[in-house]
């Protein structure tokens, strides 16, 4: 009876003797054959791309969506790649100006006038009444906001809409900054925006050395001259004129509250600070308060105590810092005798445009 043995998971029937030998050598015969066959084949279809590399580590994918809450404590999805933005805020737009963005702004409203060049995007509309429509009809990705320029109705309209909508709040100066920082992570410009960022925070600490042994100045912040509007101590005008070498004298919690004239002649401030965008119109301003019943009484208008700034300094936007500084160096201008401006200064502080007589007295909050 034959015997079988076991070769693996095959039965395989046991021979002996010289057939076994003539069989062993068939098999060995007919095993190098195949090998040969196979490798010569491998060879071919790796010379032709054929043979899949082995399979590389992926990394964990990104997610297409980020979600991150803003300044105002709301908890928005941001499409990972920002592609397409829309700035309803003249500080904003300035903003993404600064950050180099500016490719992927698609819209703005029709308050951002500068750089200059922003006035050519298309135009939704003011920062009050946005033209949702025309918004919409822009396909952004993302639309920025502030909370002291902005409505809540529009924000929740385009929450409505699916459209992811950010929201910055800065009260301070250092506030703006850190919201810059932000907004850089936000659109993919970290670098630039750290670059940025400590640029103007090495600024203000030069400025901060500077004015350490000059007494701050009592100013009075003309918001608006008729009906006489100030500031309050909590905006982030007041912290801007701290960083001046200035403080208010005006101290209430109302942002931007209305004043008597007899108040101010009552609190007599050493300068009376203007914003304006025709800074360079300085003595016309000034002869024309002179000539205005009740003003003539103050100190300040006596002694042509007068610092008109550029009005970017009612915007928070990197073009605050230059803003200050300017300011600066009309209210301390002995603590700049011996440091001549740089030619970075220069450049970086905004050229005020052509406006109104109106428009010279002052610039409304609304323009941020």
């Amino acid at each position: 009876m034959p015997r079988f043995f076991s070769r693996g998971f095959f039965i395989v029937k046991k021979t002996t003797g010289r057939k076994l030998n003539h069989r062993k050598q068939g098999f060995r015969g007919a095993l190098a054959l195949a090998l040969h066959f196979t490798l010569l084949t491998a060879a071919q279809a790796w010379a032709q791309g054929a043979i899949p590399q082995p399979a590389q580590k992926t990394d964990v994918p990104i997610p297409a969506v980020l979600e991150v809450t803003d300044e105002t404590g709301r908890q928005v999805k941001i499409p990972q790649a920002v592609r397409r933005i829309v700035s309803l805020a003249p500080s904003l737009t300035e903003t993404i100006y600064a950050l180099g963005a500016q490719d992927r702004l698609v819209g703005v409203t029709d308050y951002c006038d500068y750089p200059p060049e922003a006035q050519l995007k298309p135009k939704i509309g003011g920062p009050i009444n946005p033209s949702l429509e025309q918004l919409v009809a822009l396909k952004p990705d993302l639309v920025l906001v502030t909370k002291s320029l902005n409505r809540r109705e529009t924000v929740e309209a385009l929450e409505r809409l699916g459209i992811a909508t950010y929201a910055t709040d800065p009260r301070t100066v250092e506030g703006m900054l850190a919201s810059t920082a932000r907004l850089a992570e936000l659109i993919g410009a970290g670098e630039q925006g750290k670059t940025l960022v400590a640029g103007l925070r090495a600024r203000l600490a030069e400025l901060k050395r500077l004015l350490a042994t000059h007494p701050a100045r009592r100013v009075l912040f003309v918001v608006w001259h008729e009906p006489l509007i100030s500031i309050g101590r909590d905006t982030f005008l007041a912290d801007a004129l701290r960083l001046a070498g200035a403080e208010s004298v005006v101290n209430t919690t109302q942002d931007w509250p209305r004043l008597a004239l007899e108040e101010v002649v009552r609190l007599q401030p050493d300068y009376l600070v203007f914003a304006s965008s025709h800074a360079d119109e300085r003595e016309r301003d000034f002869e024309a308060l002179r000539g205005r019943p009740g003003w003539r009484s103050l100190e300040a208008v006596r002694q042509r105590r007068l610092a008109v700034i550029s009005d970017a300094v009612n915007r928070p936007s990197p073009q605050l810092v230059a803003a200050i500084e300017e300011l600066a160096r009309q209210l301390h201008p002995e603590a700049f005798d011996a440091k001549p401006e740089t030619r970075d200064e220069k450049n970086e502080t905004r050229q005020p445009k052509k406006a109104t007589a109106a428009k010279r007295w002052g610039s409304r909050p609304c323009g941020r």
